[in-house]
């Protein structure tokens, strides 16, 4: 039988991709109808206590799925604007439950929207409060005393204050994950922040809570066809149930954005964006001068390289600026969110993550 001519074979890539973008429309028409009814796709299910809950606040604590941990336990601290299964999405694509299988054990901060009664809570609260009661709880439950803090966002900028202020312990290792340092760097957020156009102030007492909305809107200001492009791509994808089920439950996390206390808001408006004053070293947290040259433990953090919230020029000073001798900043591929969780999480940052706690941790 003679070969197919080279017109032959062109015809047959054409027909075969016409099947295949047939086959897909329809599954699109058919996955859209699905989805129209379906469910929230169910997500943080890796097992766990809620060992305190106090407000705004719950402490978990995620049960051992090995015989033989490593002695000093994990404490989670995320951003008080989200949910805090970022990092434990789904079965194979959570990071506690990739170090529970490493041999760590892992306790996670995570925030409920704040009551109308929490309307004044400030960093203090967080950083001065929160924190330091939570590592009390982890060292009484896990009967150690050594902690490795591990924030994320605006939970590592919590973080770096807590370390800051409490430099003689007990904190024995610090991970920050995309953790703002240089606030002059969030150039958008600082137009949006400017005194001259948005008074902070008239706004947090007629609000008391900054409302969810508020703050995505905030969020999506900084890529304003982020959505749409997100919607299409869905779209383009609907064929593909890992994509679509992956797309859901980011979509899912993002929609579950938190409520804001306005004396937080009030706070890292005036003293973080307008004046920059973590970065300039003149913060002052329940009086005291947040000084991150005073950081001395063992310190890693993890940088997204096309980060469009917390760009990498606005979080490399917190290598810089700490005192520790053993500190390191990873720059991998991934924005602010995929950096955590996703196929680039799995593949780059969670081995670097273990790596480095591996040796830090006994």
């Amino acid at each position: 039988m003679a070969a197919p001519t080279t017109a032959q074979a062109t015809e047959l890539e054409l027909t075969g991709r016409l099947r295949l973008e047939v086959e897909r429309a329809i599954q699109r028409g058919l996955k859209g109808i699905e989805l129209l009814g379906a469910p929230a796709p169910s997500v943080g299910r890796t097992p766990k206590t809620v060992l305190h809950r106090r407000g705004t606040l719950s402490l978990y604590h995620y049960h051992a799925t090995v015989d033989e941990i490593y002695r000093v336990p994990i404490l989670f601290v995320m951003a008080p604007t989200n949910r805090g299964y970022i990092v434990d999405l789904a079965p194979g694509q959570s990071l506690v439950e990739f170090l529970l299988g490493r041999g760590y054990d892992v306790y996670a901060m995570d925030w409920n929207p704040p009551a109308d009664d929490e309307r004044d809570l400030k960093i203090e609260n967080y950083a001065l409060d929160f924190i330091p009661d939570c590592v009390r709880r982890v060292q009484q439950d896990s009967g150690e005393q050594d902690v490795t803090l591990m924030g994320y966002c605006a939970g590592g900028m919590l973080s770096v204050i807590y370390a800051a202020l409490h430099a003689d312990g007990p904190v024995k290792n610090l991970v920050c994950f995309t953790t703002p340092i240089d606030f002059s760097k969030m150039e958008l957020f600082r137009k949006m922040a400017d005194p001259r156009q948005f008074d902070v102030d008239r706004f947090v007492d007629s609000v008391g809570i900054v409302p969810a909305d508020l703050i995505v809107a905030g969020f999506d200001a900084l890529r304003p066809s982020g959505r749409v492009a997100g919607q299409v791509r869905l779209w383009d994808n609907l064929w593909n149930d890992e994509f679509v089920k992956g797309f859901r439950m980011m979509e899912r996390w993002g929609n579950e954005t938190l409520p804001l206390p306005g004396a937080y808001f009030r706070q890292t408006t005036k003293e973080l964006l307008q004046r920059n004053a973590l970065h300039e070293g003149t913060l002052r947290i329940g009086g005291r001068l947040v000084e991150l040259g005073k950081i001395t433990v063992p310190l890693l953090h993890i940088v997204a390289q096309y980060d469009h919230i917390v760009p990498p020029a606005c979080a490399h000073p917190l290598i810089e600026r700490v005192g520790s001798a053993d500190k390191e900043e990873v720059v991998l591929p991934g924005g602010h969110i995929s950096i955590a969780a996703g196929p680039n999480a799995v593949k780059r940052m969670w081995p670097k993550l273990d790596s480095w706690l591996q040796v830090r941790s006994t």
